[in-house]
């Protein structure tokens, strides 16, 4: 075999006498075949759980020092010089495993659960968000959670509020964005969409309610809108659960708590080990929850969520998927209070009806008071899902997806109680019910050059929405409906089509990619369609496993509601957004992580959500922040974390001191302490700190902020937990959310444009109780 010095010579030799244009693709080869000719022994295998013999995705396998992370199907291939090596297996909650191999052919590694160890975890070129997936399986691993709220709260600068009753899908604060329901982040489970488009209470919205948090296996987030597979909502980022495969053990909980809160969950493995090593298996979840909240005007929140998933090899090529869910859940809310109202000493003047009645000993209404006490709504959920997952040889793979999705959503509510009809009131109707249809499909390959990979994926999507009546109306309690604001049936389709290369060559890594999207939008008997391109860029340098740097660069997009495209009320349909983040992943000292970006990001079109409902054109908009995320291991048993963001979010074109974005967060923080001891005592303290920020855009209004802690200890034995949580320690009093509302009282003379609020709930406390078996 030639020597590298004799291929480098040839190609020095090409590149003098070829064209100039073609010189830097010469200088690609040379160094491609430099590597190649040093790496001539192929190593190759999967690395899988001992118990459940599923495969660990962004597992770390190094040698030499060489590391190398394992795909989504546990696949990983390292090119050594010698045809013998030692390779050492690590991921973050498992022990960590080294075995000699010799590349004859694919290595099967199985390793246990263990101890959490920061420093086994290495920093490795690997674009798919590997940096971020070490912050969320930390977190995962170390935070009980037993919400969708829990999980939401696991992403890094992501905030929540509830302010219609526990039923709604939470408000979303993250990167500079009041993302309403889910407008700027695009959120998934399994690949499913979970962000509605053309909903009836705002486009995106995202109800993660039928989630149960036991299922849940892994989550991975991006920030910005750098990632080719995602594509509708991607504009701060991206949120994806993935469920589990299989179980390590069934489980029976029981949980009870102040406010009249009581739930009761399961996961029950249907069955047995010999099925499991066969690759065969099948699980059942359910959940019952129930509470009044902290209100006076008592919630009867309660909602039942089932999910059953079923995975089976077809045969050695061939991965099959299966599972279903669904859930209900009915509220009633004490919705918004004007503060006005809490400190003028209002007297409750609309009950319309209800049972509910202010006591004659506190005739005024407090924080926890209801204005209209018949706020309130109900939703269901039904979910069905099919994958397929082929491995084509060759290193090739292929994967098909099928989903479908049944959905109703009703709303009653009343932000403005008499400011726009002084004599019927100002409530709301809002109603939809919904099928979605939906495929994705993936062809993966990967080119092995040596040292050198070349990773490519062409993906296609498409969706297909029907709402049948979709309505907003105006309607009173004591008489029903008044009139409709709008009504009428949407079909919408979305298609997408991406193509997406990445080469990762020694310390570097390249991503090029693009995506094409068609949109046809149907309200009534009237058609509109759109399409948008999406280029992305994106480079790693990775100096050693302790130093990564990065940049990301790309384009992204929301699509606006059906129902305004067809109304051309100033909207664009397919506001683009332009972003930019240049990063670090660090490791200063073995037991430290350190995550920080710089960011910017612009808008063509921010969507304004008026009072009645409508959306608005609210002008071009520019937003820069900081982010810093940081996990510390200060003890085999203490770990702690902290999240600092830092966001400046703007209209482009505004007169100074006005274009102010409402709401946006300025200043957010989270962190804590979490500690994990031999003998199964477990838990953590941690906080949330949201700074004070503009109310409107001329920042006369002001939504407080605030800092509340959380409590949770846990006893974990082999057949049983016991558990207590305390949200909100302190007896912090702090408002949820806040928003500025053109709002009328029944005994004043004329509107008041003010700040409305809903109060955060007080010190509440649960006990749980699980077994296992």
């Amino acid at each position: 075999m030639m020597p590298p010095v004799g291929y480098i010579l040839i190609i020095l030799i090409l590149h003098k006498t070829m064209p100039v244009i073609k010189k830097p693709i010469l200088l690609i080869i040379a160094i491609l075949i430099s590597q190649f000719t040093y790496a001539q022994h192929l190593f190759k295998g999967k690395v899988i759980d001992d118990i459940t013999h599923q495969p660990i995705e962004y597992a770390t396998v190094s040698t030499s020092g060489k590391t190398t992370t394992t795909d989504a199907s546990g696949n990983f291939q390292l090119s050594l010089p010698a045809d013998t090596a030692t390779l050492s297996v690590s991921f973050i909650g498992y022990s960590t495993k080294q075995l000699k191999a010799i590349n004859s052919g694919d290595i099967l590694i199985q390793i246990s659960r263990g101890t959490i160890d920061l420093e086994e975890v290495r920093i490795s070129p690997n674009l798919d968000n590997a940096s971020f997936h070490t912050l969320s399986a930390l977190d995962l691993s170390l935070r009980p959670v037993n919400s969708s709220q829990d999980l939401l709260r696991l992403v890094p600068g992501l905030f929540i509020a509830q302010h219609m009753g526990g039923g709604k899908a939470e408000q979303i604060f993250i990167r500079g964005f009041d993302a309403d329901h889910g407008t700027d982040l695009n959120i998934s489970v399994d690949g499913l969409p979970v962000n509605m488009v053309s909903h009836i209470h705002g486009q995106g919205y995202a109800d993660l309610h039928f989630m149960i948090p036991e299922t849940i296996s892994t989550y991975d987030f991006g920030k910005g809108p750098y990632y080719t597979d995602k594509g509708d909502f991607t504009t701060a980022g991206y949120l994806n659960y993935t469920t589990k495969d299989a179980l390590d053990k069934s489980m029976i909980s029981l949980e009870a708590g102040q406010f009249n809160t009581f739930r009761i969950a399961g996961v029950i493995d249907l069955l047995s080990g010999k099925a499991k090593q066969k690759g065969t298996n099948a699980y059942i979840a359910g959940e019952y929850n129930y509470t009044d909240g902290p209100f006076d005007f008592a919630e009867h929140y309660k909602r039942f969520n089932l999910f059953g998933k079923f995975t089976t090899m077809l045969n050695a090529d061939n991965k099959l998927s299966v599972s279903a869910s669904t859930f209900s859940t009915g509220w009633r809310a004490s919705g918004e209070i004007p503060e006005r109202a809490v400190a003028g000493g209002t007297t409750a003047i609309n009950d319309n009806g209800d049972p509910y009645k202010v006591s004659a000993a506190t005739p005024t209404i407090g924080r926890f008071a209801a204005i209209d006490s018949a706020q309130g709504g109900k939703s269901t959920r039904t979910n069905a899902i099919i994958k397929l997952v082929t491995d084509l040889k060759n290193d090739l793979i292929l994967e098909n997806q099928l989903y479908y999705t049944n959905y109703t959503f009703l709303l009653h509510v009343n932000s403005t109680f008499f400011a726009e009809d002084p004599v019927n009131g100002d409530e709301k109707q809002q109603y939809e019910a919904r099928d979605m249809f939906g495929y994705n499909s993936k062809l993966m390959k990967h080119n092995y050059f040596g040292n050198s990979v070349l990773n490519s994926s062409l993906g296609l999507s498409s969706r297909f929405d029907r709402t049948y009546g979709t309505e907003y109306s105006n309607v009173i309690e004591q008489y029903g409906f008044l009139d409709y604001i709008s009504k009428g049936d949407i079909k919408q389709n979305n298609t997408g089509i991406y193509l997406d290369e990445t080469l990762q060559s020694g310390k570097w890594l390249l991503n090029v990619s693009t995506r094409l999207d068609y949109f046809n939008f149907g309200f009534h008997d009237t058609t509109k369609t759109s399409v948008i391109i999406s280029p992305k860029l994106n480079v790693e340098y990775t100096a050693s496993q302790a130093v990564q740097f990065y940049l990301k660069a790309g384009k992204g997009f929301h699509s606006n509601n059906a129902i305004a495209v067809i109304g051309n009320n100033g909207l664009q349909t397919l506001p683009a957004a332009y972003g930019v983040d240049i990063g670090l992943n660090w490791k200063p000292v073995p037991h430290l992580y350190i995550n920080a970006a710089l960011w910017y990001l612009y808008l063509q079109q921010e969507f304004i959500y008026t009072d009645d409902g409508d959306i608005a054109p609210g002008g071009k908009t520019r937003r820069e922040g900081i982010d810093l995320s940081a996990r510390y291991q200060l003890a085999k048993w203490l770990f702690a974390d902290l999240n600092v963001n830092l966001a400046k979010s703007r209209l482009v074109d505004s007169a100074k001191n006005t274009g102010y974005l409402a709401l946006a967060p300025t200043f957010t923080s989270t962190g804590g302490l979490d500690f994990k001891f031999d003998n199964g005592i477990n838990g953590g303290l941690s906080y949330r700190y949201m700074h004070s920020r503009p109310g409107n855009n001329t920042n006369t209004l002001i939504a407080d902020g605030y800092c509340v802690t959380d409590l949770k200890l846990n006893y974990t034995q082999k057949r049983y937990e016991l558990g207590l949580s305390i949200e909100n320690l302190f007896n912090t009093e702090w408002n949820e959310f806040e928003a500025e509302r053109v709002s009328r009282l029944k005994n004043e003379a004329s509107p008041v444009d003010q700040m409305s609020f809903t109060p955060g709930t007080p010190f509440f406390a649960k006990l749980r109780v699980a077994v296992f078996f």
